[in-house]
């Protein structure tokens, strides 16, 4: 077993804060003492149905966890995804149905062991404890915090003060998650630093219900492709866990060089050691920033798929994307009509009926700026009067095959 040190030297890397960090070496002496492991505990709502990297900051930092032997709480909100985190949301956000949560739920736990051991892992729901919870219960929890209290989180007063309604049953969120901790015994809780009051919350329930404290362990909030906002599906810019080996490979190849370090360090089991090594490397003019993103992407989708699938979409990405070849699964698609004219095959009508221009005037542009290519050949005019049995057309990096 590591010293408590090189323990929390793990558990420190990837960590935006610590609350507090004393406490936690005083609990992993203890621990340790009594031969007890310590139980961790973080919290996701079935809010949509597939994970993407930034959710597996937190998993990361779970799965270290268990790496030095204590036990993994994975807790799915099935009962606080009927209230909706109003957590940085101007508007009251939108109950979801029981049946939306279940199905999202179950996707959750065939994705999250993609990261987690599901020997050492405790996946429970927060309807075990908070759905037979009776009135005197729930008035007892109300009484363990203020509401000038909850009112002071900034989004809060800001709705509060240009009288944007607060829902009653938006308060309850905070108290609902903390009450979790009691339930679970937690002595640590995780989240991402927008989770930050929530999980301080936790700590001031447990301690009206004569429980020891946890401790709050916050991460990062992973940037998205773009390099500025966070991960998110609905913004576009997130890879998603469940995505093929070759998107995922793309995806991470996409990447600004100035992310390539900050995603080594929350989307891998390397050290923070191993890690400056590889700048030094790359100062040094040993690597190349190229060939570092390279190295994360194998390992990222060697997470989540295989290193033989790692392998075949570094393959894939070199042929396509460096040698500008035609990938290996394009699916065919048959000529549109429209396409078809006496004087041959209108090329900018087909791009636009097969997706890969958003218009007939947009297909022009492509043509006439040199980003259009079929079977090798780049395309200078509007008409292709002898057409093979098939055709592959690259515009930009999308690709289609077209049968005549």
């Amino acid at each position: 077993m590591p010293s408590i040190d090189e323990q929390m030297t793990y558990l420190k890397k990837g960590l935006a804060e610590i609350i507090r960090e004393e406490d936690l070496r005083e609990r992993l002496v203890q621990a340790a003492q009594a031969g007890r492991p310590l139980r961790v505990k973080a919290g996701f709502d079935p809010t949509a149905p597939d994970l993407h990297l930034g959710h597996t900051v937190l998993l990361r930092k779970m799965k270290h966890f268990q790496d030095l032997g204590h036990t993994v709480i994975f807790l799915i909100g099935d009962m606080t995804s009927l209230i909706g985190d109003p957590t940085g949301r101007n508007i009251t956000r939108p109950a979801m149905t029981r049946e939306d949560i279940d199905r999202n739920a179950q996707t959750y736990r065939a994705q999250v062991f993609k990261i987690l051991d599901p020997q050492k892992t405790e996946v429970r729901f927060n309807s075990e404890w908070l759905q037979p919870m009776r009135y005197e219960e729930l008035v007892r929890l109300c009484s363990s915090y203020t509401v000038a209290r909850i009112l002071e989180r900034d989004f809060f007063a800001k709705r509060f003060k240009e009288g944007v309604p607060i829902s009653v049953h938006e308060l309850l969120y905070p108290l609902a998650q903390g009450y979790d901790s009691v339930a679970l015994r937690c002595d640590v809780e995780m989240g991402g630093t927008d989770q930050k009051f929530n999980l301080l919350v936790g700590r001031e329930i447990q301690k009206d219900y004569g429980q020891p404290q946890q401790i709050v362990a916050t991460t990062p909030l992973l940037e998205g492709l773009n390099g500025v906002d966070k991960m998110s599906k609905s913004l576009g810019n997130y890879i998603g866990i469940t995505e093929p080996p070759e998107i995922m490979y793309r995806k991470v190849m996409q990447l600004g060089d100035g992310l390539t370090f900050r995603y080594y360090e929350l989307l891998t089991d390397l050290s923070l050691a191993q890690i400056d090594k590889m700048r030094a490397r790359i100062a040094g003019g040993e690597l190349t920033p190229m060939q570092a993103k390279a190295e994360l992407a194998r390992l990222i989708v060697t997470d989540f798929h295989s290193a033989a699938d790692a392998a075949r979409a570094e393959d894939e990405f070199n042929r396509v994307v460096r040698r500008h070849e035609a990938p290996t699964d394009i699916q065919p698609v048959a000529l549109p009509d429209s396409a078809r004219t006496a004087a041959g095959i209108r090329i900018d009508k087909l791009l636009a009926k097969i997706g890969l221009a958003e218009s007939v005037s947009e297909a022009v542009r492509q043509i006439k700026a040199g980003a259009v290519e079929i079977n090798g050949q780049r395309v200078h005019d509007l008409v292709l009067a002898a057409a093979p049995a098939e055709l592959i057309v690259r515009a930009g990096r999308n690709w289609r095959k077209v049968v005549t």
